[in-house]
């Protein structure tokens, strides 16, 4: 519980101060073994402090502009519409910065490229956040995070050489956590040979914030000498292939909240750098991406945005490939295989490339097969096992995979065009303010 931010609703409902520092106490009490005396003066301290930063004259450093609009109800994070519009309305910002890379967030790839010297030598850096509902289960969160960004890299056609990794842990949680959580890390960077060589162990909140709730993420950089293997590169006529997927931190959520955790071990595996290991040498190959943003739905349609093409799928293909184990949850469960991360790799190639790729990966026992091509529709459809053609259009969240997401899915959500007018506006005014913050800074030292 954030009580920073309680203290502030309560002084905007014109709770009085008595008031909010006695339920403020009992609350601490309830996470904390200190004595009333103890949480009475921990919360006026609060109260204080909240006082003074409600006081500051709100000039543009110290204040932002708002929309209102908060990230459960606009869908961030849920990997889908809401998620990608805002991740399209941050590579905005980084696309009016005055910096130049090989493949940033503006692309919507997996990681981002730079190229460091005039031998072609590129340099590919990704970070992912730990699945939110692994808090409580650091060594697969620290597991999972590390083999998604290191996956993430490896997609970019770059070989992975350092991880990085960042840790916040609420005030009450057990140190524990972290040691459990770095561990997780190691074992992905033992199985690699991908060292884990520094990071960053925090608070969430610092005394701000009561509870064990663990947030973090994990790095990785990776070196290629050639060009990266980026969504964009795709072109008219190519064949979409897909490795099997066990999936990996969103399976693992579903199998525990689900009460299913024989399916947890299908995910631990390190697969991916095999393939990438085995893919790498095949120049042939125009783009490879992992199938975790919201399923393959949302990351279809990702491509489709970057390159202005269109992508048809076979969907007994791509059912045909994902684990047994894992698809008989999802379909027990109801959940769209479509809709969720199944952690596979989709690989982007000419239809002359495809067989030997097929064969390539073969010989590591790594199951694959075709599961689609690109054409020029600029939408993506999917082809039944009827027949029928339907568009696969991604929707406001990714599949509900939890009974919390199913609930929330049931709660009425904003209206999407107009959040993302609010949106919009915002977005210009940061970047405004970066460029009148940048100048001042320029000017301040000339």
């Amino acid at each position: 519980m954030d009580i920073e931010n309680y203290v502030k609703k309560c002084i905007h409902e014109s709770k009085t101060e008595k008031e909010t520092i006695e339920k403020l106490s009992t609350i601490i009490r309830f996470y904390k073994n200190i004595n009333q005396t103890q949480s009475t003066k921990l919360s006026q301290a609060v109260y204080e402090e909240v006082q003074i930063t409600e006081q500051l004259e709100k000039n543009q450093i110290l204040t932002y502009p708002k929309t209102n609009i908060h990230m459960g109800e606009f869908g961030v994070g849920s990997r889908g519409q809401g998620d990608f519009y805002v991740h399209s309305k941050i590579a905005e910002i980084i696309k009016n910065t005055k910096t130049s890379s090989i493949v940033n967030p503006t692309a919507q790839d997996d990681g981002g490229v730079v190229k460091i010297d005039k031998n072609t030598q590129y340099v590919t850096t990704a970070i992912d956040g730990i699945h939110s509902r692994l808090g409580d289960y650091p060594f697969l969160a620290g597991f999972h995070t590390a083999r998604a960004t290191l996956r993430d890299v490896c997609v970019m056609g770059a070989k992975p050489v350092a991880l990085i990794s960042d840790i916040h842990l609420a005030d009450d949680g057990d140190i524990a956590k972290i040691l459990d959580y770095t561990a997780g890390i190691c074992a992905v960077s033992e199985l690699t040979n991908v060292p884990l060589v520094s990071g960053s162990t925090l608070r969430v909140g610092g005394d701000m914030v009561l509870g064990d709730r663990l947030v973090g993420a994990v790095g990785a950089v990776g070196t290629s000498p050639k060009k990266p293997t980026a969504r964009s590169e795709s072109t008219n006529g190519d064949i979409i292939l897909m490795t099997e997927g066990s999936g990996g931190g969103t399976i693992t959520t579903t199998a525990i909240y689900n009460n299913m955790p024989q399916v947890i071990m299908e995910t631990l595996n390190v697969q991916f750098i095999k393939a990438s290991n085995l893919l790498n040498p095949i120049n042939e190959i125009h783009a490879l991406t992992d199938i975790t943003n919201g399923g393959i739905n949302g990351d279809a349609n990702e491509i489709n945005k970057t390159t202005g093409l269109g992508i048809h799928l076979y969907e007994e293909k791509i059912i045909e490939l994902i684990n047994p184990k894992v698809y008989e949850m999802l379909k027990t469960l109801n959940i769209d295989p479509l809709g969720v991360s199944i952690d596979s790799l989709m690989i982007i190639t000419p239809k002359n490339t495809a067989d030997k790729i097929i064969k390539t990966l073969e010989k590591e026992n790594i199951k694959s097969g075709i599961i689609g091509y690109v054409n020029n529709t600029g939408k993506t459809t999917i082809q039944k096992s009827t027949g029928e053609i339907q568009e696969l259009v991604p929707k406001f969240r990714e599949a509900a995979y939890t009974p919390v997401k199913k609930v929330v899915d049931e709660i009425k959500t904003i209206n999407f065009e107009e959040g993302k007018q609010e949106i919009d506006k915002v977005t210009r005014e940061v970047i405004s303010k970066k460029e009148d913050i940048v100048r001042w800074i320029q000017n301040k030292h000339e």
